[in-house]
């Protein structure tokens, strides 16, 4: 397998802060979407922004077509060079990226790219080559044009033969807190864009995709009727964000970040490590919701949740691990050097942080290093 150490190592063996993966919590991820995607009859085309990493990937991609969603040029180059071909760039297009994509599709890639402007849909006609989607603003949440907007058909006419469907983002699907909540989030986020399909096709342009995604509604929906494909890519690792909104449980969160503690502040019953923001990212996902969780959950080097424990303040360098709420802190239990495992609020931003994963084998030693791509 690529990226397979030649001996495995421990855990005490590695330097922190480190990123660790458990790829059997990844496997059932997976596996639980890709099921629930078979059940509703849609395929998926996972988004690989959250990975960024090929040996994630062609797992992810096991009984899919093959196409992928990226949202950097960088992403889709590197799958290109892997001998991925089919690639949607699921961020809005301005024209200093047309040549790079032409480049792309120059070389046998089938990129696709999204627009929702005019001003950008004449650029691409005039490039005459790159296909797009029209983005749909299904939630008022980012970008895209509402399905019943005249805007929608003037885009489409001047795309023209360039033009492929139409997608949409449920971006606030991440506020829905309950099943019912993500549900609806769901089949409004199908609605808007199968109507804005139908527009188009009723005013005889071209509308052969229309694809959604957000890892809530793709876990949520009850039915995906008019729906071509699923796009979905933190579903992979899951993060506390999506376990403080019920996608999924804390042990389902497929990466963590192995850190060590490096001294005390025995009068405020602070825990210091060596995981500060640059290790776990700025990403405070998690405080809008009900549970808090700082910058991250505490585990110990097992995974296991200790107590009430979270990141509470992050410096650069510095992690500063507290009980939540009140209560006395036996700081006997974590001596100097003690190692700790932390759940990520945003597994993307967290894992954006490191060059690789270190892969975890069934006896919690490090079996692989697999190499994450950055830049855009």
């Amino acid at each position: 397998m690529p990226g397979t150490l030649p001996t495995a190592m421990a855990l005490d063996a590695l330097d922190t802060p480190a990123l660790l993966l458990d790829p059997a919590r990844l496997d059932r991820n997976l596996q639980r979407l890709a099921t629930r995607l078979a059940q509703l009859g849609v395929p998926l085309r996972p988004h690989v922004k959250t990975a960024k990493s090929l040996p994630v990937i062609v797992r992810a991609l096991v009984g899919q077509p093959g196409g992928v969603t990226v949202s950097t040029l960088k992403e889709a180059e590197e799958c290109f060079r892997a001998g991925i071909t089919d690639i949607l760039y699921a961020v809005g297009m301005s024209p200093q990226k047309m040549a790079r994509v032409a480049s792309l599709r120059g070389r046998g890639a089938d990129v696709t790219v999204i627009v929702d402007s005019v001003a950008m849909a004449q650029a691409l006609r005039a490039q005459g080559e790159i296909p797009a989607l029209i983005e749909i603003d299904s939630d008022g949440h980012r970008a895209g044009v509402p399905p019943e907007s005249a805007l929608l058909l003037e885009i489409g006419r001047t795309l023209g033969a360039r033009l492929r469907g139409v997608m949409t983002h449920a971006g606030e699907s991440y506020q829905s807190k309950t099943p019912e909540a993500k549900r609806a989030m769901a089949e409004r986020e199908r609605a808007a864009v199968v109507r804005a399909a139908d527009r188009l096709r009723e005013a005889g342009l071209p509308c052969v995709t229309v694809s959604v995604g957000s890892t809530p509604t793709a876990m949520f929906a009850e039915h995906l009727a008019g729906v071509t494909e699923v796009r979905a890519g933190v579903h992979m690792f899951m993060d506390l964000v999506m376990a403080g909104i019920g996608v999924c449980e804390t042990d389902d969160i497929a990466i963590s970040v192995l850190t060590t503690v490096i001294g005390h502040q025995a009068e405020k019953g602070w825990i210091l490590t060596d995981a500060g923001w640059m290790a776990m990212s700025r990403d405070r996902g998690t405080a809008a919701q009900d549970a808090d969780q700082g910058y991250g959950v505490v585990c110990d080097v097992d995974a296991r949740v200790i107590d009430d424990f979270i990141v509470t303040g992050a410096n650069q360098e510095h992690g500063i691990i507290a009980r939540r709420g009140t209560g006395e802190v036996d700081l006997s239990r974590f001596p100097i050097g003690t190692r700790l495992r932390i759940l990520p609020n945003h597994a993307c931003a967290t894992a954006a942080q490191y060059d690789a994963y270190h892969v975890l084998a069934a006896d919690g030693r490090v079996h692989a290093r697999w190499p994450r791509f950055g830049g855009w």
